[in-house]
């Protein structure tokens, strides 16, 4: 029986490029960590040995601080855009590339100009890909943690004889949102887009008396693309980040569900689809 090589791809992964736009005493800040993935004609370099149609993966770190460089503080999503056709479109052994970046934001201290402190609220993402006529623009965000102290529950669900949980109807719900949103066009006012999405997700978590962690997953899908006409698809991971009440009975204390303990692991990992029923096919924009 032959063997044969697959599919392959290499790139150059997380490069950490911080670029600061001074505008006099003001300054701007983007913090980034940028990972690019190239694929194409490149049987003979792992058949052979031949590298005549590798692009150095340190060339890859270059450009991308290069670029940042050249380009100033654009949105990532342009960044992202920017990378991806000078890859394809320059090389000539490299037919798709994938290029993902996170944005690592930072608010600034008081009105100090050049004084900043690292934000907390969930990481920025976009993921572009580039064959040489089709573009994707996938947006998004990760680890955005949320809390409902009350307007959850769980119950009815299936028991068998290895079922301990107890059903519960005042619980926590407690997640790490990491949402994708995938853009029909290629250009737009990125930021407006973010922000609208950000905020239509943790309006939705607001505002949804949980049933359960799927439930809340479609209703926040729903929302990102009730309010951004420029979206066709979400695709969101939501790990539960369980609260298990606390036995405080031992110590001749009552919990009014009040007390709970933390779990960082196991979780519970909830993933799923939300799209327009006419969205296109996404070829390879999500893998």
């Amino acid at each position: 029986m032959p063997i044969v090589l697959g599919d392959n791809r290499y790139g150059k992964a997380e490069n950490r490029v911080v670029r600061i736009t001074k505008e006099g005493p003001v300054h701007q800040i983007k913090d980034l960590t940028v990972s690019v993935a190239l694929s194409g004609d490149l049987d003979a370099t792992h058949l052979t040995g031949d590298n005549s149609g590798v692009l150095p993966t340190d060339t890859m770190k270059n450009t991308c601080f290069a670029f940042a460089q050249r380009h100033g503080a654009v949105e990532i999503e342009d960044y992202a855009l920017l990378l991806a056709r000078h890859f394809v479109d320059s090389q000539p052994s490299i037919t798709h590339a994938r290029v993902e970046v996170d944005e690592h934001a930072w608010e600034r201290i008081g009105d100090g100009p050049h004084s900043f402190l690292r934000s907390g609220g969930g990481t920025r993402t976009c993921t572009v890909h580039y064959d040489g006529t089709d573009v994707w623009v996938v947006s998004g965000l990760k680890d955005l943690t949320v809390l409902n102290s009350t307007d959850s529950e769980f119950w009815g669900y299936v028991k068998d004889e290895y079922t301990t949980l107890a059903e519960a109807h005042d619980r926590i719900l407690a997640t790490q949102i990491n949402a994708q949103w995938r853009h029909t066009g290629v250009s737009g006012d990125w930021g407006k887009s973010y922000e609208r999405a950000r905020n239509a997700l943790l309006e939705a978590f607001v505002a949804t008396h949980s049933r359960s962690l799927q439930q809340t997953l479609f209703e926040l899908g729903t929302r990102v693309l009730e309010q951004g006409p420029e979206l066709c698809e979400v695709r969101l991971k939501l790990p539960n980040k369980h609260h298990f009440l606390y036995d405080t009975a031992p110590f001749g204390l009552d919990n009014a569900n009040e007390t709970f303990i933390a779990a960082d692991r196991p979780y519970g990992l909830i993933e799923g689809d939300v799209h327009r029923d006419d969205a296109p096919d996404p070829g390879p924009a999500w893998t």
